[in-house]
């Protein structure tokens, strides 16, 4: 893989979230708090605000310094999730990740944020689009390929019933709806992607 530059990749992905606030949090009215996108905005400006001291951080503690950062200040539940995620692909992942080393991570971060929500795939979460981007890098997909992959996974929570978290209380009533988790998960990993293509 190609050198890193997290500040480029922080300020891209919170431009991302910040261009599709409104829409995740039109998401997350239909079935849930509403405040999925808002939250998500203010957590990766917080991220944003320190790329440059992130930055200077090995990868593994630049990681779990953003998934810190991320549980202070996105709030609600998505804040320990996608928090749980960057922290433990921080533990995870080497310096100067390879392709395999990378892969492995992100499954073991995987694992971390269905444990800590209780959740498992099938379930109307942001785990309906990590699994599949894993599988993905498994099977050694482009990074194109991977973005569409992240996308179509969103949208194949539209007809689920959500299991977990505050849509689940809606129950048949969740069904219909995309998950604004997944949905925001699918922009990050398009956005990183890119970005990571992008790059000299």
């Amino acid at each position: 893989m190609a050198a890193l530059n997290l500040a480029r990749l922080i300020t891209a992905a919170a431009d991302t979230i910040a261009a599709h606030a409104e829409e995740l949090t039109a998401l997350d009215q239909a079935i849930g708090d509403g405040d999925h996108g808002l939250n998500m905005k203010r957590g990766f400006e917080a991220v944003r605000a320190e790329a440059e001291v992130f930055s200077a951080k090995p990868l593994p503690e630049a990681l779990k310094a953003i998934g810190t950062k991320l549980v202070m200040t996105v709030g609600g539940a998505s804040g320990p999730l996608f928090g749980t995620l960057f922290m433990a692909l921080g533990k995870e992942i080497s310096a100067e990740p390879d392709r395999a080393n990378l892969t492995a991570a992100f499954g073991k971060a995987i694992e971390a944020v269905a444990a800590r929500g209780k959740s498992q795939i099938g379930q109307k979460t942001m785990l309906d689009v990590l699994q599949p981007v894993h599988d993905a890098l498994l099977q050694g997909k482009t990074a194109p390929e991977i973005a569409d992959i992240a996308d179509a996974a969103a949208e194949a929570t539209v007809p689920m019933k959500a299991l977990r978290g505050r849509a689940s209380f809606l129950g048949d009533r969740s069904i219909g709806h995309m998950d604004a988790g997944a949905r925001s998960t699918a922009l990050l990993v398009r956005t990183i992607v890119e970005t990571l293509e992008g790059q000299p």
